[in-house]
């Protein structure tokens, strides 16, 4: 991936799965929004959020993490788990502004 990622760099990975270097846990990427909020139009490029989703109890700690992406790629970014009412599984967002 590039040095400043995009929502475009992640696009074409949604439904792949993203491996914490270091760590058991397997999450999938479910979603790329894109959606501006107010006051960002003066920000340097694009804000955007992805949506990753892993088991359920297998919680993966909030931090900077290095990921192998499925397909040989990786990258690096701060992911947080977010509150997810499904049992069957746990959500984890990543913010770029």
């Amino acid at each position: 991936m590039s040095d400043r990622p995009t929502a475009e760099t992640f696009a074409p990975h949604i439904g792949k799965e993203f491996r914490p270097q270091g760590q058991p846990h397997i999450l999938t990427l479910v979603s790329v929004d894109t959606k501006q909020r107010p006051g960002w139009e003066d920000a340097p490029f694009p804000a955007f959020s992805v949506l990753l989703r892993g088991k359920r109890g297998e919680v993966l700690p909030e931090g900077y993490y290095v990921f192998a992406i499925e397909g040989g790629y990786n990258a690096d970014f701060y992911i947080a788990p977010i509150h997810t009412p499904s049992q069957a599984h746990q959500d984890y967002q990543a913010v770029f502004n």
